[in-house]
């Protein structure tokens, strides 16, 4: 595994890693985008990156404001243009198609990515993967997410977040507010996109992935996972291997011919 820091287009440093997998030079890659609080080093997403070495060369990275990146998170603002150096730079070693998977923060982030980064641009990709993803934003309808506000929006919880969950938070607010992953899904036709939940995800209820399939209208696939709970401490190995054989079926297909 190689290690490069990456340049965001407003100057945030950001650290990604590279496992070029099992295929050949030019292969599909797949970019990891974690949740909020993780970072590329965290146990659960290199268990995710793992698994989806199995099958294509896999691109991890740290969100601004987490692990050894710069700059503060803004909690799936501004973190697209992390997502965009992260993709700029599996196209700059030669992979031809790349899959952006994202994890709850990370899930918001790719949809939104993806939107504001299709047509011919190194920044663009070939299909999407957001799991366990919020629809919509300012959500406090479960007790997680009323704890994440209470860090995310009061000074005590940012010191919470540096210190405790090694994270460093932003501390205004949106201005503007972002499109919001429902408003974003339906831009992102005619590239793939495939929405995964768990049905017992303790943070965002069934109703938000719901609310993505339909804005989608009819484009995206949508996988319900029984017993799941959420983001990728939930997803088991099982799980992110179909989502890697859905990420990598069509260069597979096409190779094959």
């Amino acid at each position: 595994m190689s290690r490069s820091t990456l340049l965001t287009s407003d100057g945030v440093r950001i650290e990604a890693a590279y496992d070029p997998g099992p295929g050949p030079v030019g292969g599909p890659a797949i970019v990891l985008a974690h949740g909020f609080t993780g970072d590329l080093g965290r146990p659960h997403v290199r268990r995710a990156a793992t698994v989806f070495a199995q099958r294509a060369a896999v691109i991890t990275f740290s969100f601004r404001g987490h692990g050894g990146s710069g700059g503060q998170s803004t909690v799936g603002d501004r973190e697209v243009l992390d997502l965009a150096a992260a993709v700029e730079w599996a196209r700059s070693l030669g992979h031809t198609r790349v899959v952006t998977v994202g994890f709850s923060m990370g899930g918001s982030v790719v949809l939104r990515h993806a939107a504001l980064h299709g047509g011919r641009t190194e920044a663009r990709v070939d299909a999407v993967v957001s799991v366990s993803a919020p629809a919509r934003w300012f959500y406090r309808g479960t007790a997680p997410m009323r704890r994440l506000h209470w860090v995310v929006t009061r000074p005590v919880g940012r010191l919470v977040g540096r210190l405790g969950l090694r994270t460093r938070i932003h501390p205004h607010e949106w201005d503007p507010v972002p499109l919001s992953p429902t408003e974003s899904v339906p831009l992102i036709a005619p590239t793939p996109v495939l929405i995964v939940h768990g049905d017992q995800d303790p943070y965002f209820p069934v109703d938000h992935p719901r609310m993505l399939a339909a804005a989608a209208g009819g484009t995206a696939e949508l996988w319900l996972e029984p017993g799941m709970g959420h983001a990728e401490h939930a997803a088991d190995d099982e799980l992110l291997a179909r989502i890697g054989a859905w990420a990598t079926a069509s260069w597979t297909s096409a190779t094959a011919e």
